[in-house]
Parts: structure tokens; sequence; C-alpha cells
């Protein structure tokens, strides 16, 4: 086959983040690590309450579940937050998250992880957590 025949992968995200780009969202993503575990604590607390009264006494609404369904609402939007802007959460509580970006031709991903002073590891996708590599 010619170069010039050769048909480029198709990439699989929308938006390819630059370090100095995937660097500027760090102080976003610290706020928002920190709110989802916020909420899964909350979340786990709550949905333990619930399912104790709902089988000592039957029905729960109100204010207990209307809490509830406030914070299952807010841990939606985190969510789609990341997800519209092709972030990847690896690992929410070691605060791993992946940055869509190109390397030469091929599609990578700028990797941070929580305490990290820069974005300084890259990865191959498909790789896993455990597949960070050193920026050179």
């Amino acid at each position: 086959m010619r170069p010039e025949d050769k048909t480029p992968s198709p990439r699989r995200f929308r938006h390819h983040y630059t370090v100095t780009e995937a660097q500027a969202l760090v102080p976003d993503i610290n706020r928002w690590l920190h709110e989802m575990r916020l909420l899964r604590q909350s979340l786990d607390r709550q949905c333990d309450r619930i399912a104790e009264l709902l089988h000592e006494y039957g029905d729960q609404g109100g204010l207990r579940v209307g809490e509830w369904v406030r914070n299952i609402v807010r841990a939606r939007a985190l969510v789609r937050e990341f997800s519209r802007r092709d972030l990847q959460l690896e690992d929410l509580d070691r605060g791993l998250v992946s940055f869509p970006s190109i390397r030469g031709d091929r599609e990578i991903l700028l990797s941070w992880e929580e305490g990290d002073d820069e974005i300084a590891y890259w990865k191959e996708i498909g790789s896993g957590p455990m597949g960070r590599e050193k920026m050179d």
C-alpha cells in the first residue's frame, strides 16, 4: 500500500486537549472530584437510611427522598460535565482523569492524578489506569 492510500484511523473523541488546555481545567476538576466524593458518601448514607425506613415503615416520600433525588441529579450533572468535555474519569478514589490528545499522528490520553503538580503523563487509549508513561 502506498502512503497516500493509507486512510487515517478514525478519532474516538471530539475534542483533543493540549497540555496547556488540560492543565487549565485542573482547578475545576479538583472541585468536581471533591464534590463527587461528598455526593457519593451522602448518597451511600441516604440509600442505607431510606432502605432501613422502607423496611420498617413502608413508603418514605418527603424531605428525605427529595434530598436523595437532588443529590442524584447533581451527581449526574457532574458526570455529564466530564462527558461533554470528553474527559475520562478513570478512578474517582485516586482522582485519575484522562484528556484526549494527539501525539504525532496518534490519538492518546494525557493523564493527570490528583496530587500531580502538572500534567506530565500520557497513555495509550485502552491501556487502563496503570498504563501511564512520563512525557519526554
